[in-house]
């Protein structure tokens, strides 16, 4: 534990956490267990009673059946909704309602009317909402951010991102009356971030989402590809049927382009400043041969640090800030909104096929 997380004089954020399963206590718990000083476990609810006696014994904490009744304990603060997806944004508003900040697992929504729902409640209780979009504070992510930004790459023509696997999985994940599918479940991470690199404007979206080798009736294979009025294409593959993944970054543009995963970047670029012009000319060219000309690369790279902890921990020290110092959200609901329109697309494209 840092000396950062360990002497900061604080008035712990009392949290109530719904849903004991992979994130809920895999994640939400063992990351605010992290933070003592900042956060503390004060409640919890989940339908399985030997869940419930492992977060008492653990944590010391009261636990309940019912979410509502979590909702109604007057010493949470802050209610962390790690349900089925389904209900996501149903448990985030009765919480809200009840006088209740709420950080809502992804997705945030499975619609945008559900979105905006929550949001408008927010605003009419005073209370904040928090999409859990932690992999917006990836160390990657954010370098290639930096590197289309500074222009180096020219026009950007074409983001790619691709989380290849392949595998069978048989959980409640595959299956759709839970809301559930890959691209309810890894999808918000890929889209919140793609949506990153779109330009302004009404968005046209290609989304071929198929269910492959999930045991349930959920996709597992998407192929989703957003065009705005302006920008770059996004083209985004999560599959579970790829035995070669692809680098999970590929980035073009007019001066250059970008590739690679997670731990490692590679960019290269031409500086057209130093190039000779080449105006059309429409004569037949020497020896019937094509246009070539030896282009001068500069190129670079990026490792991640070794330091680098996680992004959920990160995502909970600006909610702490957010919190007890006033300081405005980094993942704001609004921003989240823009991925759960196109997620709320691929979603109806997947069910019309069904018919």
């Amino acid at each position: 534990m840092s000396n950062e997380e360990s002497t900061t004089p604080t008035n712990p954020v009392r949290v109530g956490v719904c849903g004991l399963g992979r994130s809920g206590w895999g994640i939400h718990v063992k990351t605010i267990q992290a933070f003592p000083e900042q956060f503390k476990v004060v409640a919890v609810a989940d339908m399985d009673e030997g869940r419930q006696k492992e977060a008492r014994d653990t944590l010391g904490c009261r636990s309940y059946s019912d979410v509502h009744d979590l909702f109604r304990d007057e010493d949470v603060e802050l209610v962390v909704v790690s349900t089925f997806n389904r209900y996501h944004s149903e448990h985030t508003i009765a919480a809200l309602e009840a006088g209740k900040h709420v950080l809502c697992e992804k997705p945030f929504a499975l619609t945008v009317a559900d979105a905006d729902r929550a949001i408008e409640t927010a605003k009419r209780v005073g209370r904040l909402v928090m999409p859990f979009q932690n992999r917006r504070y990836e160390p990657n992510f954010h370098k290639v951010l930096e590197v289309v930004r500074s222009g180096i790459l020219g026009e950007i023509t074409l983001v790619r991102i691709a989380q290849h696997g392949f595998g069978r999985r048989w959980d409640w994940q595959t299956l759709l009356e839970y809301g559930a599918g890959q691209m309810s479940n890894n999808g918000p991470h890929m889209l919140d971030q793609g949506v990153h690199f779109l330009g302004e404007g009404q968005l046209e979206i290609f989304a071929d989402l198929r269910r492959a080798l999930a045991s349930g009736d959920a996709e597992d294979h998407c192929k989703v590809v957003v065009k705005a009025e302006t920008g770059p294409t996004v083209d985004m593959e999560l599959t579970s049927t790829s035995p070669y993944p692809q680098d999970r970054w590929t980035i073009m543009g007019t001066a250059g382009g970008l590739r690679g995963g997670t731990g490692e970047l590679h960019w290269k670029w031409v500086d057209w400043s130093t190039m000779p012009e080449r105006p059309v000319d429409p004569r037949p060219t020497p020896d019937r041969s094509y246009n070539r000309e030896k282009l001068e690369w500069h190129e670079d790279s990026w490792q991640s640090e070794a330091k680098f902890e996680g992004d959920s921990r990160s995502y909970y020290r600006d909610m702490y800030a957010a919190l007890r110092e006033a300081k405005p959200l980094v993942v704001t609901p609004e921003s989240a909104r823009r991925y759960v329109a196109i997620l709320e697309h691929c979603r109806r494209v997947y069910r019309d096929s069904l018919k």
